[in-house]
């Protein structure tokens, strides 16, 4: 006989219990039995077991969860409440350079980003486990990452969640943190501190050397293109004599056939910027240098002026891209704590070009002839476009195929442009127009040297070209360090040009090599334009900003050069020589107008500054375009 026990239900289980009795599946004790069964079986008391745990884990996770994003939501509001409260407010002197200096320390930011998510590291657990671990009271937390890390929330035994007694720092890779976070506390400066601070990130991965397999594959290859660019510009001064003669050719005709290469260099510009921002410079300058080898080859078959006019052209197009694709190429595949030094040897490298447009080039005239001298430049120009196809990478570390979201309308739109872009268009194509021509016309009808003297001072404006690039580079990237920005310099290095030009025009009693040195000197101060450029707009833009800027210096170089041979034409030569006052007229014009753009450059408007802040808002509001708007 079964044992009898009472059971006492609620109103509702008895009702469900009777219910399922008169449907007649079982009696009512039957139905009690089998539940009471189940209940009690091992493996019923298992499963609840896991469950539970389940849950319990859950339920960890969880407040783990919650306590990680009150940390981050308290780091947010601090730092919200760091930059709109405590840090006191820019000036508009200063906020240029503390918009750089946030660029570049967001780049870096970035990286390390980028590095922790490789890496699989949570730099939350780290910081909070080295801030909080005190000793063995605090349990160990199960971290959601991939290595079980202590509860920095676990509550010890007085109830407390944070501990405040920070742990020595003991490992390796704690000592670099805490490194990293010293420095992050040298960085915060002063607002007059920004403005002579340098732009670069505090720490730089690659260090202040450049990688000289970069060197090899990226930077030689657009350095010699830049090269043939360079000596394409200038050896018009020494093959004017031979030109001259064969073809009957006056100042103003000398003056078109040299200038028109400055034209059709202009005209490339834009698109070659837009090109180079969308393509990259190993292509568009790889496939633009084959029009320099195509005017060259028709140069050295010209004829007649219209097919020596028509191949200058080409030449002029197909040089287009050298500089701007060189600067493209070190944005992108080089730091930017190392761009100015490298523009800086890259053009010193390219006035070689300069100087082979000098006395190597005059050996080579009176060798094989212009004729023969140019179809070796066309060969060059072939070899090189073919070395930049193949060797050059094909993607850089940077973001090339990234389309810059701010186009044309946004560089010509900012005020800053319109201060620097007359003084550097008129300075620097002034001193290309001079070196590429009129030099040797002065030292040759002015200060009657022969031949040869006159390719000695041509070989010495090209050293100092050579020697002014390095120098330049070198000089932006140390005197950042002491507060001397390249605008600074750049003003400094145009008064030094006017002094030299005009001690050419008054013919001061000193050796006339010595002022034209400077004079060709200031050809390169490109250096110190486009470390201003980079300063006010990102890298991405590089190629349109360039483009856009070296449009104004080949228009002005194209323009001083045709002004003058115009100028210098209304007087009548004497004995084949034209009079010293022709070229003081034009010479002396030319550097009231520079004068003219320092004083623009320099002086202060009254206004208050709005102009970087409009455009900034600029700025945002085509970021909201479509990048593939056309420009």
């Amino acid at each position: 006989m079964k044992p009898w026990v009472a059971v006492s239900l609620s109103e509702s289980t008895a009702a469900r219990l009777s219910r399922a009795a008169q449907e007649g599946r079982a009696s009512k004790s039957a139905i009690v039995e089998a539940a009471l069964s189940h209940f009690l079986a091992p493996e019923a008391a298992s499963e609840t077991a896991g469950a539970r745990a389940q849950l319990d884990a859950i339920t960890q996770q969880l407040d783990q969860l919650h306590c990680d994003l009150q940390i981050v939501g308290e780091a947010v509001a601090h730092q919200a409440r760091f930059l709109l409260a405590v840090t006191p407010a820019l000036s508009a002197a200063d906020e240029t350079a503390a918009c750089t200096l946030g660029a570049a320390r967001f780049d870096e930011f970035a990286a390390q980003v980028a590095r922790r998510v490789r890496l699989g590291t949570s730099l939350i657990n780290e910081t909070i486990e080295r801030v909080t671990r005190t000793g063995p009271g605090h349990p160990p937390r199960k971290a959601t990452g991939r290595t079980p890390r202590p509860d920095p929330m676990a509550p010890d035994r007085s109830g407390r969640t944070l501990a405040k007694s920070p742990e020595p720092v003991t490992s390796e890779g704690e000592r670099n943190e805490h490194d990293a976070e010293l420095a992050c506390k040298r960085t915060v400066r002063t607002p007059s501190q920004l403005r002579s601070s340098s732009p670069r990130p505090e720490a730089s991965p690659p260090g202040d050397s450049p990688n000289w397999m970069l060197v090899v594959r990226v930077f030689l290859p657009f350095a010699a293109a830049y090269y043939l660019s360079y000596l394409f510009r200038t050896i018009g001064a020494t093959i004017a004599g031979p030109l001259a003669s064969e073809f009957g050719l006056q100042a103003d005709d000398l003056g078109l056939l040299t200038s028109v290469y400055f034209l059709t260099f202009a005209a490339a510009q834009i698109p070659i910027g837009v090109w180079l921002d969308r393509y990259g410079p190993r292509r568009v300058q790889s496939l633009v240098l084959l029009a320099a080898a195509v005017g060259a080859a028709l140069f050295a078959a010209s004829n007649n002026f219209m097919l020596l006019l028509l191949g200058r052209a080409l030449i002029g197009l197909g040089a287009s891209a050298a500089l701007t694709a060189g600067l493209k190429a070190v944005v992108l595949w080089f730091p930017a704590e190392q761009a100015p030094l490298l523009n800086g040897l890259m053009i010193m490298l390219a006035a070689f070009g300069a100087m082979t447009a000098t006395l190597p080039s005059e050996y080579m005239l009176v060798s094989i002839g212009w004729r023969g001298l140019f179809q070796l430049l066309s060969i060059a120009a072939v070899g090189c476009a073919l070395t930049i196809f193949l060797v050059v990478p094909r993607s850089s570390p940077s973001a090339e195929a990234k389309r810059p979201t701010i186009g044309l309308r946004a560089i010509y739109a900012d005020p800053r442009f319109w201060r620097l872009a007359p003084l550097s268009a008129t300075c620097i194509g002034s001193a290309w127009a001079l070196q590429g021509l009129w030099a040797a016309q002065w030292l040759s009808d002015v200060e009657r040297l022969d031949r040869s003297g006159v390719l000695r001072t041509l070989f010495l404006m090209a050293v100092a070209s050579s020697v002014g690039a390095m120098g330049l580079g070198i000089a932006v990237q140390k005197l950042r360090r002491y507060g001397v920005g390249p605008r600074k310099l750049l003003s400094l290095f145009a008064l030094v040009s006017f002094v030299a030009q005009l001690a050419v025009v008054l013919r001061v009693p000193i050796p006339s090599s010595i002022p034209w040195m400077f004079i060709a000197a200031l050809g390169t101060a490109t250096v110190l334009s486009y470390a201003v450029l980079a300063e006010y707009f990102p890298k991405e833009l590089a190629g349109r900003a360039n483009g856009a800027l070296n449009l104004f210096h080949i228009g002005c170089a194209f323009l001083v050069q045709s002004a003058i041979g115009l100028v210098v034409q209304q007087w009548m030569p004497q004995q084949g020589h034209y009079p010293e006052i022709s070229y003081q007229t034009a010479f002396g014009a030319n550097l009231l107008v520079q004068l003219a753009a320092w004083i623009w450059f320099n002086i202060r408007l009254p206004s208050s500054g709005g102009g970087s802040v409009v455009a900034t808002k600029k700025y945002s509001r085509l970021q909201d375009t479509d990048p593939r708007k056309p420009i």
